[in-house]
């Protein structure tokens, strides 16, 4: 190991440098003092986070480069979606026909400022910058919120937790430091975090009801489109042909969408340019005229005309724009550049010249029985069949972008214990972002089939889908807007334009939805409230169990007396106990030894935690703390990993634990052997570590915090003196101690011990945690808790299988919990 390196070098004295403690921080502040700033913590983010940050360089070459090949796979996966509205806007629009030549104009210019405005501006060039360190969509708008103020339900966070890179980035000016303030404090309310926290799951619901809608909408107006050539084709025949396709589209996502995108890009990117094409020819043919729809007036003068059918049907008119909202989700996928680039200069002048070409043609061809199907019939005669199988494979294509929403979307449920354990696959190994899940893949199938069945047309289904994307935009609007004031540096002026202009124009639209959803359709808001109960039932059941063992975590004292227990039998071996807590030793194991007076030579509790981040780097991955007595060798551990992080295999994970372990053994006995005042001091920050992971076990306030109560990435303090160079302007702030050979051969003992012991064998002990509700609960709470929460327990994948833990290797404990 590193430690045993660094001691065997013929030297019986190790130079290492201890913290001085310096003057600002202050010798005699209680540990009372919650007000005092945190000096020290910043000090230590500052110090570990230069000295551990591995490098990264991109050269610009490299990185336009892979700009340019994401911006490829975005014209495959994302902007089919977009590309294939036209198929369905206008037949939809003007189902009872067009009243006024003038209306073609009025509903024209509204597609264009709706797309420039929702798509364009508020997508592609502000909602991308709302990103959570490269990744979108509704709960990394969440995730982002809940890293600058406390909304997170589950009582988990650690001071630690803040020095990870990428935790906090945003620095404020004076100004905005006072608004984030004020934001963050209401924030923290706790009818502000429920409420935030409905908002969450309620558009991420809809978002997913929108991926089940989207498939069934998009093909079977591709394959409509049938008809016109072959006018034998019933209803019937034309729902099971596109049932088919579904399932072939469905059947391929195994392949992963790095495979995906890179085979369709191309097909769309020939879609996308035939149909600006015909287009250009269409509106040259028919009527230029249509270019003055540019002119905004159009649209006073289509509602003057219209007045409350012209507002209904703005319903229709959103279809425009649906797709967007995986833009801004799916953005994990890709990167912001690539989107930006592909949006702007392929998806913009494709779509647009589409929708002025049929405008045209409308124009010279106002009868019903043109409209209904209005792109197929604006296509030239000779071009209609390639056209046709264009728009059937474009359609497929288009619904991975909500396909591969629902994976991500899955994925982020999960690490934030807001929905059961399902198996999630990571399907490339160049971009992380990019997931697959068999279960999910497997119920979109089924939903999109049984939709596409029981409704046969499209016009039933565009109801339904209306609903999912407006409210989904109101949402990530409201969401946005508290990112602007809490995270962002960014004049309030901005941010009021922002919200009013957006969330008005946005409100107009929703009452036309919610106007015509009075007389129906009720089902994606049925399905949408169906996953809020799971989602809501799995969380509350998780906060209430996470809340019931921090309230009943063994006292140091009793442990220290379980541990040194005359009947305890130690065996050889590692045992790895898992348990969801961060700030101490769950009640489980006093269960165990009670039951089992047995224990392992070595013992971890290891909590697997998901941080509001991407990603953790390996190198900010572990916190150890030591269980006294010392001599018992027993550790608690949290491994951090972000919400885009793959777990380990459990051999690999367990390599990588030990290695941490060492280094933490090391700097155990390093700083063990240093005086107190050779420390560095955290009394300035006591508030922040009531919350942190080294508050189970305090130290007095006038003594310094020894190496169990630091943190320990794999560039400690110890290990920074092997480099020498450079560390006296790296750490103008510490000293030299001296350590003699005595101390130096514990450490090697200590750690040789630990890799014997892994040696001997490692067992894993997982807790089977039944949860019940109390017998005095009512009746609403036993319901939740008894019945919907024990059963989608049993139907979900199990902690052995999500953590990767062999099954020969596996020690279960049962233990009731009453909550």
């Amino acid at each position: 190991m590193a430690a045993q390196a660094g001691g065997s070098r013929g030297s019986s004295r190790l130079e290492i440098f201890a913290a001085a403690r310096g003057g600002s921080t202050g010798s005699g502040v209680s540990a009372g003092d919650a007000e005092a700033p945190p000096l020290d913590v910043l000090r230590q983010d500052s110090l570990y986070r230069d000295a551990t940050r591995p490098a990264h360089g991109h050269h610009g070459q490299e990185s336009w480069m892979r700009t340019l090949r994401l911006g490829f796979q975005c014209v495959g996966i994302l902007h089919a979606d977009l590309g294939t509205s036209p198929l369905y806007v206008y037949q939809n629009t003007f189902k009872y026909g067009i009243k006024h030549p003038d209306d073609i104009l009025g509903v024209l210019s509204l597609i264009i400022y709706s797309f420039l405005l929702f798509t364009m501006v508020k997508i592609v060039f502000i909602a991308l910058r709302a990103n959570d360190d490269g990744d979108g969509g509704t709960f990394a708008l969440y995730s982002l919120i809940s890293r600058y103020a406390k909304v997170c339900l589950i009582p988990n966070q650690q001071a630690e937790d803040e020095l990870v890179t990428g935790y906090n980035d945003h620095a404020k000016p004076s100004a905005t430091l006072r608004r984030a303030q004020w934001m963050k404090s209401l924030l923290e309310k706790k009818a502000a975090k429920i409420a935030i926290f409905f908002l969450t799951i309620f558009a991420t619901a809809l978002a997913l009801s929108d991926c089940v809608l989207n498939p069934s909408i998009s093909v079977l107006s591709a394959v409509n489109g049938l008809k016109l050539r072959a006018h034998h084709l019933t209803t019937g025949e034309v729902v099971w042909i596109t049932v088919g396709i579904l399932v072939v589209f469905f059947a391929v996502q195994s392949f992963g969408t790095d495979k995906i995108g890179y085979t369709f890009a191309p097909v769309v990117v020939v879609w996308l340019l035939l149909i600006s094409g015909i287009g250009i020819y269409d509106t040259v043919k028919y009527d230029v005229g249509v270019l003055r729809a540019f002119n905004p007036k159009y649209i006073i003068d289509y509602f003057r005309r219209n007045k409350k059918e012209g507002w209904v049907q703005l319903g229709e008119i959103l279809l425009t724009f649906t797709g967007t909202e995986a833009l801004f989700a799916d953005l994990g996928y890709f990167s912001i550049k690539s989107i930006q680039l592909s949006s702007t200069f392929v998806l913009l002048p494709s779509v647009l010249c589409t929708y002025v070409g049929q405008a045209a043609y409308l124009r010279k061809h106002m009868e019903k029985e043109f409209i209904q199907n209005a792109f197929f019939n604006s296509v030239p005669r000779p071009l209609f069949w390639p056209i046709f199988v264009l728009a059937i494979l474009t359609s497929v294509i288009g619904c991975q972008a909500m396909v591969s929403c629902a994976f991500a979307t899955m994925s982020h449920l999960q690490t934030l214990s807001c929905f059961p354990r399902i198996k999630i696959l990571h399907t490339s190994r160049r971009y992380s972002g990019q997931l697959y899940s068999p279960e999910v893949n497997f119920v979109l199938c089924l939903l999109s089939c049984v939709i596409t069945l029981s409704f046969r047309t499209t016009g039933f289904i565009v109801k339904a889908h209306e609903i999912c994307v407006i409210l989904v935009m109101v949402i990530t609007t409201i969401l946005m807007t508290v990112v602007m004031l809490l995270v962002w540096k960014v004049n309030i002026w901005w941010i009021v334009a922002f919200f009013v202009v957006f969330m008005s124009t946005e409100t107009v639209y929703l009452s036309a939805v919610l106007y015509k959803f009075a007389h129906g359709p009720y089902m994606p808001l049925a399905m949408s409230a169906v996953l809020m109960a799971i989602m809501a039932t799995w969380h509350y059941v998780h906060v209430k169990r996470y809340k019931f063992e921090l309230e009943h975590t063994v006292a140091p004292g009793k442990a220290k007396q379980l541990l040194e227990r005359r009947d305890l039998k130690r065996v050889p071996g590692v045992g790895l106990f898992y348990t969801e807590l961060v700030q101490g030793i769950p009640p489980i194991f006093p269960h165990l030894i009670g039951k089992i007076p047995t224990v392992h030579a070595v013992i971890v509790f290891v909590s697997v935690k998901h941080l509001p981040v991407p990603h953790v780097d390996v190198s900010e991955r572990f916190l150890f703390r030591q269980v006294e007595p010392r001599e018992c060798m027993v550790f608690r551990c949290v491994a951090r990993y972000g919400y885009r992080d793959t777990l380990e295999m459990a051999d690999g994970f367990v390599g990588t634990l030990v290695e941490y372990l060492q280094y933490y053994v090391r700097d155990l006995n390093l700083y063990s052997t240093a005086a107190p005042e050779a420390l560095p001091r955290m009394g300035s920050c006591p508030s922040v570590r009531a919350e942190s992971f080294s508050s189970w076990d305090r130290r007095p306030s006038g003594h310094g915090i020894y190496a169990e109560e630091m943190l320990t990435p794999i560039q400690s303090f110890s290990e920074l003196t092997m480099h020498p160079v450079g560390m006296s302007s790296r750490l103008p702030q510490f000293q030299t101690t001296k350590m003699s050979l005595q101390e130096m051969l514990k450490i090697e003992e200590d750690q040789k011990l630990i890799q014997r012991e892994v040696d001997n064998g490692v067992v894993y002990i997982l807790g089977e945690t039944e949860v019940v509700a109390k017998p005095h609960s009512n009746l609403l709470k036993k319901v939740v808790v008894n019945y919907i929460f024990n059963f989608l327990r049993k139907n979900s994948r199990k902690g052995e299988k999500m953590l990767s833990i062999p099954r020969r290797k596996l020690l279960k404990v049962g233990i009731t919990y009453e909550i």
